[in-house]
């Protein structure tokens, strides 16, 4: 297991100072705001951690309300709104300085029989045969500096794309497009709690989804005029997953507009099974 896995489920092992409230870091006071799929990922084990393991997630809506402050711990408190025979709702609220920075609502189901369809997964190399992120980019900018470092040097997550870059797309505009492709997994072994690769796969949901807005008009977040934050996030959990194994994320954009953008993704293991339904919102703003 790498250190920045080790450390990022560090962060993700909440302490527990009541029954239902959490305590939570960041993991960098140096940044200016605190990374979205984080809060959501560590929200989700304050509400996991709250039901029955024999109750997986299977849907979670979040919206992003104030910049969170890395400085300062994240104190989430539950809210146990339903306990029925079949499903479990939770709503956790993510607080700093007084003041709600983040909410979340998760709905728990119990397993049972039924209709099964889904769609089918894109076609796409092969993970194994990508070039590995950091490498394009070497080859186009040289040696990376700071702006690239929870995203490529410092990631847990090893993420590799089929398709074009932003940053390629932003020189080269026959390369935009409204679709991304990813390939993601963990870089090491997980231990089986399903919880926490439900978790996990949360938190990397939130690391590229939006760049499918981006590719389509040739920005990116490091040009230098582009900023944005995630505002809303809805995810469905279909079928369990494993986050050290290679998953394809397919995503998309069909909508942009008044600053904010829509963004679509579908998760699949390697063998072709649609496992994550995933929707956001997200501010883009830009200057000229």
């Amino acid at each position: 297991m790498s250190k920045a896995l080790d450390d990022l489920l560090d962060l993700l092992d909440l302490e527990q100072i009541e029954a239902n409230i959490f305590r939570g870091r960041s993991p960098d006071e140096r940044v200016q705001r605190v990374f979205g799929g984080q809060v959501a990922g560590q929200a989700l084990v304050a509400a996991g951690r709250t039901v029955p393991a024999d109750r997986p997630v299977h849907s979670l809506h979040a919206y992003f309300i104030r910049p969170g402050d890395p400085a300062v711990p994240l104190v989430y408190t539950v809210d146990r709104v339903r306990d029925g025979r079949s499903f479990t709702t939770r709503r956790v609220s993510c607080i700093q300085h007084g003041k709600t920075i983040f909410t979340l609502s998760a709905s728990f189901h119990h397993p049972e029989p039924g209709p099964v369809h889904a769609a089918p997964m894109p076609e796409v190399p092969p993970p194994d045969s990508v070039t590995p992120t950091v490498e394009r980019l070497e080859k186009l900018f040289g040696p990376l500096d700071s702006r690239y470092d929870r995203m490529i040097r410092r990631n847990p997550v090893d993420i590799r794309f089929p398709g074009p870059l932003t940053v390629e797309a932003q020189l080269d505009p026959s390369l935009r497009t409204t679709s991304n492709k990813v390939w993601l997994r963990v870089d090491g072994q997980l231990p089986d709690d399903p919880l926490l690769h439900v978790c996990l796969m949360t938190y990397a949901s939130d690391m590229t989804l939006l760049d499918s807005v981006l590719l389509a008009h040739g920005l990116s977040w490091v040009d230098g005029r582009t900023i944005g934050a995630s505002l809303d996030h809805a995810m469905w959990f279909h079928r369990p997953f494993r986050a050290d194994s290679w998953l394809l994320y397919a995503q998309e954009s069909p909508v942009a507009s008044g600053a904010r953008g829509l963004a679509r993704g579908q998760v699949f293991t390697r063998d072709g099974d649609l496992v994550v339904s995933v929707v956001q919102e997200g501010l883009i703003r830009t200057s000229s």
